[in-house]
């Protein structure tokens, strides 16, 4: 390969990583321009190919948020005064976009936990006036620059159910005006908003794309600052700042996945344990659905080893959940804590309710747990079955090689047992 391609592959991949990070607060400060945020992901994409184009030829600028978020804003600007979308006399919209200007900069106004352009932007996409699909899927793409793939991952349906919820969604905020602020009411939202947070932060976490995490995290303190009483964004931060201690200890040196309870938790970051530690306290005593999870995370940060972890609370933990959620993926996490508290073959017998739910067909977790629990249970054969599926099944590479690991350790292992050895 040539020093020119790979120069331009090595820009193309920085425009990548800073589109990732810069995106949600290009199309905020937009959405707060042209009060549309069809319009305003339109303009930041334009940005983007403006990027593409220049670029490579004139090479990354020092500030390269800076230089999208400019380029972004020109455009906006061009865009009002050629359309009119006001509908109003020239002087008049040449006023309106004086005054939009005049508010403070987009980039600078992002520390202000009341006036930050990525909170109004989760607002407007968990508006009621939206389902609470619709309003899920819309954030995830507006604010943590995923895919519609990645998103029909996270809500386990099809690619084009997701891409018609957003494109819906942002036709109904169009036809409906809705305004981009803070809504004074923020209870009626909060449980969707707090959800959006959490698939963002867990999108991060399963893809290892930490910009994700540390976003959820930010989101989320903003949230705490402006609900302090709510128990429940207590638990979600708790909840993800445990998550977020692992991070460092998830990939090995060749970058193969770790899992849970072979990380050397002497490398976890107590440091964000404690935080999540003093979240969970603020929480009280609720038991709402974040809190549990936060919980049940707090068990396994406070093991100073694998073997220490309280199996049976956890279990309690997530039976409590389940009755709250009566969710299926919860009922899988459940079953894993069971084996590991009253033994495999317990379990399984939970797990194998679980293979008829149409909910977990595509779900790569089912046959992964399956295959632990057999595995354990000596039955090395249907372990390897498994494994084998649920590497199919999984669209995340780390994951897949795992998986494909385990159904050769579990294939070797039977041959040797077959052999005697």
């Amino acid at each position: 390969m040539s020093v020119a391609v790979t120069a331009a592959t090595d820009i193309h991949r920085t425009i990548d990583a800073v589109w990732r990070i810069e995106s949600a607060k290009l199309i905020g400060a937009l959405t707060r321009i042209v009060r549309d945020v069809g319009i305003a992901e339109d303009l930041a994409q334009d940005a983007l190919v403006a990027a593409l184009q220049q670029w490579p030829e004139e090479g990354v600028p020092d500030k390269p948020g800076a230089w999208l978020m400019s380029t972004a804003k020109h455009r906006a600007i061009d865009l009002l005064r050629r359309h009119a979308l006001f509908e109003r006399k020239q002087e008049e919209l040449g006023r309106e976009v004086e005054l939009r200007l005049e508010q403070p900069d987009p980039v600078d106004a992002l520390d202000d936990p009341v006036g930050d352009d990525l909170l109004r932007l989760i607002f407007i996409a968990c508006h009621p006036i939206l389902s609470t699909e619709a309003r899920v899927a819309l954030t995830l793409r507006l604010l943590g620059g995923l895919t519609t793939d990645e998103i029909a991952r996270a809500f386990l349906v099809p690619e084009p159910t997701v891409a018609q919820r957003i494109v819906r969604a942002k036709r109904t905020l169009a036809e409906a005006q809705v305004p981009f602020e803070v809504p004074r009411d923020l209870e009626a939202r909060l449980e969707s908003v707090l959800e959006v947070i959490y698939l963002i932060f867990n999108e991060g976490y399963s893809a290892l794309r930490p910009e994700l995490c540390d976003d959820a995290l930010r989101l989320g303190r903003i949230m705490a600052e402006l609900v302090p009483d709510e128990s429940e964004v207590h638990g979600l931060i708790a909840l993800m700042e445990i998550q977020a201690s692992r991070f460092n200890t998830r990939t090995g040196p060749s970058g193969e996945l770790v899992p849970l309870l072979e990380q050397d938790r002497r490398r976890w970051d107590y440091l964000l344990v404690g935080r999540g530690l003093a979240a969970l306290a603020r929480a009280g005593d609720a038991h709402g659905p974040y809190v549990l999870q936060a919980s049940i995370a707090a068990c396994h940060a406070r093991a100073r080893t694998a073997a220490e972890t309280d199996w049976e609370r956890i279990a309690s933990l997530y039976e409590t959940l389940v009755e709250i959620t009566r969710s299926p993926v919860v009922e899988l996490n459940r079953a894993v804590a069971v084996g590991m508290a009253r033994g495999p073959a317990a379990g399984l017998e939970i797990v194998d309710e679980l293979m008829s739910e149409p909910a977990l067909q595509s779900y790569h977790f089912l046959p992964a747990a399956r295959g632990d629990l057999l595995s354990k249970l000596g039955r090395l054969d249907e372990a390897r079955e498994e494994f084998e599926r649920a590497a199919g099944l999984t669209r995340n590479a780390r994951e897949r090689e795992l998986l494909l690991q385990r159904a050769g350790n579990s294939g070797s292992e039977e041959r040797r047992k077959r052999s005697g050895i």
